[in-house]
């Protein structure tokens, strides 16, 4: 089957707004980029044969694609916002109406739109790919240490890389400390790989923390598959947080490690001053 043919399966961005307001009404009334795809993913009964076709030339998925200019139009129509944070909200939509299942994005106009093509979503990312392939040409010891970088700029202490030779699936440990009165730790396994990382990557890696910490954390370049997510949240076992490549992306910028901001300065003229006035 050919691309153009793949991505004919994939839900248009039309149809994901409904499914993109249930999945944050859900998940509690807000949720993250990644909640939302999940649940979307979840409750449309979507297969690997959808969610992995290929927007153009990029690492991002054409669902992940649809699923931004959603989010987009529902934020243009008043009906989500989100915080700086990335956390997505709903906004003028009560809970009922969603529960009642009532059609709240009939009015919402997307036919006027600029049809966006692959050359400007992949400027609109050319970053964010710059980023990923630098990462992915690291050494494998200096990504770890830029992990371990990432982790005490996040608030972690005493974060200390393990040994090759030793690290029987461990790539390091820190304490997290909360509040600055509680501490726990955890342990973090790095993974500088391009693609999915599934879910027996994280019951080794699980198996390997067993009566060392009660907490995980797992850093990759690439994607959880959706079965890893819920493995990572299994009931019953060590919980396991998940930093896969696009949050790797998103606090490496947030923290301004290897990421330079610049922020364009607007000059205006306040014809109105006071002191331009009088004779």
């Amino acid at each position: 089957m050919s691309k153009a043919t793949n991505k004919e399966i994939v839900p248009s961005r039309e149809d994901l707004f409904n499914p993109v307001l249930k999945a944050i009404h859900s998940l509690g009334g807000s949720a993250s980029n990644a909640e939302i795809a999940d649940r979307v993913i979840e409750d449309m009964n979507l297969t690997s044969d959808v969610t992995d076709v290929p927007h153009g030339t990029g690492r991002v998925s054409e669902l992940e694609y649809r699923l931004y200019w959603a989010r987009w139009h529902l934020k243009k129509s008043s009906l989500i916002d989100n915080s700086k944070r990335g956390i997505w909200s709903l906004t003028n939509v009560e809970h009922n109406q969603i529960e009642e299942q009532e059609n709240l994005t009939e009015e919402i106009p997307t036919e006027n739109e600029e049809p966006v093509t692959d050359d400007s979503s992949d400027e609109i990312a050319k970053w964010r790919d710059e980023l990923l392939t630098t990462l992915l040409k690291m050494h494998p010891s200096a990504f770890e240490r830029l992990c371990q970088r990432l982790l005490r700029e996040s608030g972690f202490i005493e974060v200390r890389v393990t040994k090759a030779s030793v690290d029987d699936g461990i790539d390091g440990n820190g304490l997290m400390r909360l509040g600055g009165l509680i501490s726990f730790p955890v342990l973090f396994q790095c993974k500088r790989w391009q693609g999915s990382v599934g879910s027996s990557v994280v019951r080794d890696f699980r198996g390997a923390m067993a009566g060392r910490a009660d907490r995980g954390l797992i850093l990759t370049t690439g994607k959880f598959t959706q079965k890893a997510r819920k493995e990572a949240t299994r009931d019953g076992v060590p919980p396991i947080d998940l930093i896969d490549g696009e949050l790797l992306i998103d606090k490496l910028k947030e923290l301004r490690l290897g990421v330079l901001v610049k922020t364009v300065e607007v000059v205006e003229v306040d014809t109105e001053w006071d002191g331009f006035s009088g004779s």
